[in-house]
């Protein structure tokens, strides 16, 4: 039998790092990769699929209490949607879920979670929530790539906010911060490029390859002229096919899709241009990559010449003069990495303003709506080479840790401290130190880096020997004596050796000076629109509103910005976002570096749990007091536990509802209070108690009010019934004495009958006998003998060969005899003829179409003839005989036929069509 483990490490009896370690080994191996430390998880990256994640498991944790069950990524999930809707100890606020740790320590999958279980909270079933889903597999394929250290490492930063009104999410946005664009050009030994070109290359069909010039992979001089193995490569166009599909389902249109499909091939093709120089020093394409220029202008929708012209000179504008500056060869291929750079960072804002686009909450701007947060940072990493980018991704986890320490050490201790409370301090690695070395103004490094980018003839050396001179006495920082550009930051997470070269460069993010405008003009319509669009101070993309043009200094204000400032900047507007919300943190822990499932390195998780501070945290969990509301805000929520209406929200009303609760390890401060992580969900309890309680009250109170309705329905639908009986009663009598009354007169009428003198009988007078009635004034045929039925029509008569209506043009033809011997009623001979003019119109618009065959009619279709004309043409026809012909008073058919009949029976049958 399996030893039962504690799932919260802060209830552990003995705290050392021992004991600590014991316990998340042992239930690593037990495939319990969560663990409690108070509020806050702890995840192991397993490296291999669990089934603790299914449909059934996720009903389980929706509205759950925190003791009955294990712990869970979606228990936090659960716990901030809780918290967001004010189900829990506060009232409604925003709520951020930070999720942090080393690269490969499973962060992307634990977002994917988070987001999954919240859908399902909040009963996600219509599109938007798919839209929300399907928005990280698109992320992921642009923004992620394999590196040394994870196989789907996330190159860039997103902070995911879910927006809800009362339960509903409304609608997202997703944050993206500094992409490594430098990953396009350049891969070190063992990583790749990112997803997108391998998923492309492989899923896209051979039509499509030929439609966007792509050829084959390991020709790519970006891709490190590698590609996978057959199975990677099939399960490369599975995932292209769930890209295609989220772009779908987000809402991306095919020719956007076209466009940006264009572009990467255009970015990949551009890579393998190179260049050299004439025996006159003058710099030219090479002879083998002639090819590739011509299929990249193709690609990009330019002229090769243009496209030619910008990588190799720089032309400016020198008092209206024009003067251009002839590259090197080593300048010119900068010029080419930085286009290459610049395109793809232009591609991926665009998705990202896309997805915001789509994603945007559709109410009224006066509506409020409640968020949960969902960061998911890159994790800070130590390379062999360690370049600009790390130490960007390195510089937010610095800020990252030091939001957990504000939160769980610094904040708490100090209101301790403020409010009286007793207390032992406790001791942290407050890594505040390390963040004034970066960001401080004048002089932190991101300050001095933008100092030296500003000068053109400034060298990365030069910026490394400034750093040197300035923080040569600073404790976190250490001088390198090499020939390199190097120095060392003693990070939270350990020492980190970073190389210099390309700082500068790339903290310039510069591209040649004519590129835009050759793009902006570009017959791709999607590339037009990237290098049309403004760069915010975030460094995000802004897409140009036709209606709203930009000026072109707006562009160039924004530009200007370097790449440091612009992700300082996007740091202070996050951690804005984050200390205006309440905080729910993930720690998340990589077992190995092998990446191996079941495989646990005691050094490394060691190592983990030092430096993010988890022994101090288990500490200050176990023995401080992590929930602190003031006194007006917990008599607010929970002056309904005293029954009391009315209650002043001040200290007496506080101490008063907790004396009549059992909480107890609670602790008062001057003006708030002070409770153990616990207390709040015992809080809850409390009011979830009451609320039961008033759901019985409600019950009874409202079972109660409808029988009292019940009832009084029920003795008004009686009173009616009564009422109902005694009038059928009365009705019933009135009749009975109505039938009486007249059997009285009818006897009475009998008798007085009976008393008159007898009369003789008067014979009728005989009728007379009935007048042949006329014929027509067609003639009579003779009867032909008498023949079984035939069931063939017999051909049209002569008179209606012509048209159907023929017979109609000349009314007088056809006159009865014996209606022209009486008097004319000319309103009726004018009704009747309009009744015939419609149907006819009828017959020619909407049934000649239809009956007619090879231009004729068909022999049972006689036009608009009389009953009578009927009648004649029918009478020597042997029986079974019929015809078709159209009324004269109203839009249809009639069907006369043949039969035996008495003489004075006749029947027309109408077949309306």
């Amino acid at each position: 039998m399996e030893e039962k483990l504690p799932e919260d490490l802060a209830n552990l009896s003995e705290l050392d790092e021992k004991s600590l370690l014991e316990v998340l080994t042992g239930r690593f191996t037990q495939n319990l990769i969560y663990t409690y430390i108070g509020d806050i998880l702890v995840a192991i990256n397993p490296f291999k699929y669990l089934s603790i994640y299914e449909k059934e498991v996720s009903e389980r944790y929706k509205c759950h209490e925190k003791k009955t069950l294990p712990p869970h990524i979606f228990a936090v999930a659960d716990r901030a949607y809780q918290s967001m809707l004010g189900r829990l100890a506060t009232g409604p606020k925003n709520q951020c879920i930070v999720i942090s740790g080393e690269s490969g320590a499973g962060k992307t999958e634990s977002t994917k979670l988070l987001l999954r279980h919240i859908m399902e909270l909040c009963k996600a079933n219509s599109q938007l929530e798919q839209q929300i889903l399907q928005v990280n597999p698109l992320l992921e394929a642009f923004g992620n790539a394999q590196t040394v250290m994870n196989d789907n490492s996330s190159r860039f930063g997103k902070y995911i906010q879910l927006r809800f009104q009362n339960s509903s999410v409304k609608g997202a946005k997703i944050n993206e911060y500094l992409l490594e664009k430098s990953r396009v050009v350049h891969q070190d030994e063992g990583e790749q490029n990112f997803h997108i070109f391998y998923f492309m290359l492989a899923g896209i069909s051979t039509e499509d390859k030929e439609m966007y010039g792509l050829l084959d992979p390991t020709r790519y001089r970006y891709l490190n002229g590698r590609f996978g193995k057959e199975d990677m490569i099939q399960a490369w166009r599975v995932k292209y096919a769930e890209v295609c599909n989220a772009m779908d389902m987000v809402g991306f249109e095919e020719q956007e899709k076209v466009d940006m499909m264009t572009i990467l091939a255009g970015i990949l093709s551009l890579g393998n241009i190179t260049f050299e120089t004439t025996d006159s020093d003058a710099l030219k394409v090479s002879e083998a990559s002639r090819g590739w220029l011509k299929a990249t202008a193709g690609q990009f929708g330019v002229q090769e010449e243009d496209l030619l012209k910008s990588l190799t000179c720089t032309t400016s504008v020198t008092r209206g003069e024009a003067i251009q500056r002839l590259h090197n060869q080593q300048q010119a291929e900068d010029a080419r990495d930085s286009i290459a750079k610049v395109a793809y960072g232009r591609v991926f804002g665009w998705i990202v303003s896309k997805i915001n686009e789509l994603l945007a909450p559709k109410v009224d701007c006066d509506v409020e709506l409640n968020e949960i947060g969902i960061l998911d940072i890159f994790g800070f990493e130590n390379f062999a080479v360690n370049r600009f980018e790390q130490l960007c991704i390195n510089l937010a986890n610095e800020q990252l840790q030091y939001f957990f320490n504000h939160h769980i050490f610094l904040m708490e201790q100090k209101e301790y401290k403020e409010e009286g409370i007793s207390w032992e301090a406790i001791t942290y690695k407050d890594n505040k130190p390390i963040l004034d070395l970066f960001l401080t103004k004048p002089i932190g490094i991101l300050s001095l880096l933008d100092e030296q980018s500003a000068f053109p003839q400034a060298t990365d050396r030069d910026f490394v020997d400034k750093l040197n001179s300035k923080f040569k006495a600073a404790p976190n920082f250490e001088i390198v004596r090499n020939h390199t550009p190097l120095f060392t930051i003693v990070h939270y997470a350990g020492k980190v050796q970073y190389n210099a070269s390309g700082f500068l460069e790339k903290n310039r993010d510069t591209i040649p000076a004519n590129i835009r405008e050759l793009f902006i003009n570009s017959v791709t319509p999607l590339l037009s629109v990237l290098f049309a669009a403004t760069i915010s101070r975030t460094g995000t993309l802004m897409p140009r509103k036709a209606k709203l043009q930009v000026a072109d200094d707006n562009f160039n204000s924004t530009r200007k910005q370097s790449v440091g400032a612009q992700f300082k900047h996007s740091l202070a507007v996050l951690m804005e976002k984050m200390f205006a919300a309440g905080p729910h943190f993930v720690r998340c822990i990589k077992p190995n570096r092998s990446k191996q499932p079941d495989q646990l390195d005691s050094k490394l998780v060691m190592d983990q749990l030092r430096y993010n501070g988890l022994m101090e945290t288990i500490r200050i969990r176990r023995d401080g007091f992590s929930w602190r509301p003031a006194f007006r805000e917990f008599a607010e929520r929970y002056n309904i536990l005293l029954l009391t209406p009315d209650l002043p929200l001040d200290k007496s009303s506080c101490m008063s509802i907790l004396n009549s609760t059992e909480l107890s390890g609670w602790k008062c401060g001057s003006s708030r209070l002070f409770f153990k992580y616990w207390h709040q969900e015992d809080l809850a309890r409390l009011l979830e108690r009451l609320g039961r309680a008033a759901l019985v009250i409600q019950k009874n109170y409202r079972a109660r009010i409808c029988r009292r309705r019940y009832l009084a329905l029920l003795a008004e639908i009686q009173r009616q019934r009564q009422a109902q009986r005694e009038r059928e009663e009365r009705e019933e009598e009135e009749r009975r004495r109505q039938q009486l009354e007249d059997e009285r007169k009818r006897r009475l009428e009998l008798e007085q009958e009976n008393l008159r003198p007898a009369s003789p009988p008067v014979p009728l007078p005989r009728k007379k006998k009935p007048e042949p009635r006329p014929r027509s004034v067609l003639n009579i045929v003779p009867k032909a003998p008498h023949l079984e039925p035939v069931p063939v029509p017999r051909p049209r008569s002569k008179l209606f060969e012509a048209t159907p209506f023929d017979n109609e043009l000349n009314e007088n033809v056809h006159l009865d005899a014996s209606l022209m011997l009486q008097p004319i009623d000319e309103e009726r001979i004018k009704e009747k003829h309009l009744k015939k003019t419609n149907t006819i119109r009828w017959f020619k618009e909407t049934q000649v179409r239809k009956l007619t065959r090879d231009g004729g009619f068909p022999s049972w279709f006689h036009g608009m003839i009389t009953r009578r004309q009927a009648d004649d043409l029918l009478i020597d026809k042997p029986l079974g005989c019929f015809l078709v012909r159209v009324g004269q008073s109203r839009e249809g058919y009639t069907l006369t036929f043949r039969c035996v009949l008495p003489k004075h029976v006749k029947i027309s049958i109408l077949v309306h069509r």
